[in-house]
């Protein structure tokens, strides 16, 4: 089995092929290609972690949406002074597919 930890919008996803995975709003429309970088990659019984063979490893993937994440409330409160103050924060997230892992 082919995997490969790869950076994904500021975190590190263990991606495969034919892999959906939700990250952090890339730019490109739908059906555009990606180039993720690979951290470390597991072929079989082989390893690989040192940097400068990484720099060979190509993970692709397609961008298949654009969507928005859960709704984040944000309360503030402080007791005896009338101070009450409520934001609210939804995170853009695209879904992209994991094509290929070279």
């Amino acid at each position: 089995m082919v995997y490969a930890i790869v950076r994904a919008g500021g975190r590190q996803e263990k991606v495969s092929v034919g892999d959906h995975v939700t990250m952090n709003r890339v730019p490109g429309g739908v059906g555009s290609t990606l180039e993720l970088p690979a951290l470390l990659l597991v072929d079989g019984e082989t390893i690989t972690t040192a940097a400068a063979d990484l720099v060979n490893v190509k993970v692709t993937a397609e961008k298949l949406e654009d969507l928005r994440g859960p709704k984040i409330v944000i309360q503030k409160f402080k007791n005896k002074t009338g101070y009450k103050k409520r934001q609210g924060h939804r995170q853009e997230l695209s879904k992209v597919k994991i094509t290929s892992i070279a």
